[in-house]
């Protein structure tokens, strides 16, 4: 297990900053564009890498198994080699750094996978996107409402396939929640709430004062990539990172791209205007145990033979173990959490009622729509569907169900919400411009801090909190750090297209 593991230094000449070696290794042109076919024949199998997979990466590359699975890169070997990956694809070469991967593969790669920590989705799909690659992103897509942006205009700019890893978007329930809005079967919506039972992992903690030994076959810097450098600490990972700001987006980021994909799409809801967070006890690194979230729509434009109106809509959010008070004629008994959360969704007419993925719609007043069927089925899984969409030329290509076109916009809703939950010491409702990227109602004066410890003790019985804050810092400053990071030296971006 030896191959390519010492790579730090390789990794540096092939791909830090803007080298001319950086700069060759990602011009190349993907071999079947060499080919002159713009696309694969259905029968041919993709060259498919894995970045992120020692977990749900793992579970990705299970559904690609069919394709060719020519690399493998995770920065901790034991924690990957641990789930069996390497041995379910022994013929992939193995690497801890995506960097070198690219430059030593990168003329046979037709399509990446990633599944790596929230903080990291961006930077690797979007130089594979310039590369020409296709890519499936784990959800959330990215960490940030600028990186969201980017893979959106970069996907469209080179023309490749893609897909985000909400699964439940090929499922039925999507399409059956979306058919059953778009013929009015409940009427025009103007309220939504959603909820998930998440987090599963621990949330609320204060930052440890101390690093742990790093693990012999951990790389922290690669697993640190853009974000800032802290000292590594067995709270962060494996797999503790989603409820890690630096790392993650809590509950939210976690399950929203599942549970909120049917109020997106089934309502046509695009950018924001109105966005309020507020959540348990607020640390400045560490996610909150709960959390709740208000998204305010405008008024949309009604789809072709669409039998409902789009006025302005509130999308409310729980998590944490909050959901929303069960609505008038609800069925004694029954559990709305249905596979980690449900949606309610609040019409004229009726209350549509469906689980996480979409799963199981049904209608408050126990009617069952007979609804026209629209929406294309996928037939195969998630994965290969994208797989399909790969080998379809640019032309003729069908979108897969969570095509970035779609699912950079969507995310930008959800991350929207870890905004909202971040600023909510400002004690006002933000407005936000989508297009522009900014909140338009922070002030100059406005500054914000936010606690870095509860400094919760016991003495003789008495409970005490002494917090600790952060330095107050500029509202305007910090809520654009949060829209765009500032990457650690020297990982960058590439740059937006027009």
């Amino acid at each position: 297990m030896k191959e390519k593991e010492n790579s730090g230094m390789v990794s540096r000449r092939a791909f830090l900053g803007a080298t001319a070696v950086a700069a060759a290794g990602f011009t190349i042109v993907p071999r079947h564009a060499v080919a002159g076919l713009g696309h694969k024949a259905p029968s041919d199998k993709l060259n498919i890498v894995g970045v992120g997979v020692g977990g749900m990466g793992f579970a990705n590359l299970k559904n690609l198994k069919s394709e060719n699975i020519i690399g493998l890169c995770d920065v901790d070997w034991k924690y990957t080699a641990g789930n069996g990956v390497f041995d379910a694809f022994p013929k992939a070469k193995k690497y801890k750094d995506w960097r070198v991967m690219y430059d030593e593969l990168g003329k046979d790669i037709d399509g990446v996978m990633v599944a790596t920590a929230d903080h990291t989705h961006a930077i690797i799909a979007a130089h594979a996107i310039t590369m020409g690659k296709h890519v499936y992103v784990q959800k959330p897509l990215t960490h940030t409402v600028y990186e969201s942006r980017l893979l959106t205009k970069l996907a469209d700019k080179y023309k490749v396939a893609t897909s985000m890893g909400n699964q439940g978007s090929s499922g039925e329930g999507v399409n059956v929640t979306c058919e059953w809005l778009a013929n009015g079967e409940i009427g025009d919506v103007t309220k939504v709430e959603a909820f998930t039972d998440r987090p599963i992992w621990p949330q609320g903690l204060n930052t440890p004062e101390r690093g742990d030994w790093v693990p012999d076959t951990l790389d922290w810097d690669l697993f640190t990539g853009p974000a800032k450098m802290r000292p590594y600490n067995q709270v962060y990972h494996p797999w503790n990172w989603r409820g890690w700001w630096d790392y993650g987006t809590g509950a939210l980021g976690d399950m929203a791209c599942h549970i909120l994909h049917p109020v997106f799409v089934g309502l046509n809801l695009g950018y924001p205007i109105h966005a309020q967070g507020n959540s348990s006890l607020l640390l400045n690194d560490c996610a909150p145990v709960s959390q709740s979230v208000k998204l305010t729509f405008p008024e949309r434009k009604t789809a072709k033979k669409a039998k409902m109106k789009l006025p302005q809509v509130d999308v409310y959010w729980y998590d944490g173990g909050i959901k929303p008070m069960l609505p008038e004629a609800w069925p004694d008994g029954k559990n709305p959490n249905n596979s980690g959360g449900g949606v309610l969704f609040h019409g004229t007419k009726d209350t549509l009622v469906c689980g996480c993925y979409g799963k199981d719609p049904w209608l408050l007043s126990g009617r069952t729509p007979d609804a026209p069927k629209f929406r294309r089925r996928v037939e195969t899984s998630h994965e290969m569907d994208w797989v399909r969409a790969c080998k379809e030329s640019p032309e003729n290509r069908v979108k897969t169900a969570s095509d970035f076109s779609e699912a950079g916009p969507f995310n930008e809703m959800v991350v929207m919400g870890v905004l909202a939950v971040r600023l909510q010491s400002l004690n006002k409702v933000l407005d936000w411009d989508g297009e522009k990227m900014e909140f338009t109602n922070l002030t100059d004066d406005e500054k914000i801090k936010t606690v870095v410890k509860d400094g919760f003790k016991i003495h003789d019985g008495h409970p005490t909190f002494d917090k600790s804050w952060t330095d107050p810092v500029s509202a305007k400053e910090f809520a654009a750090e949060l829209i765009k990071h500032t990457y650690r030296k020297p990982w960058s971006l590439p740059d937006m297209p027009a």
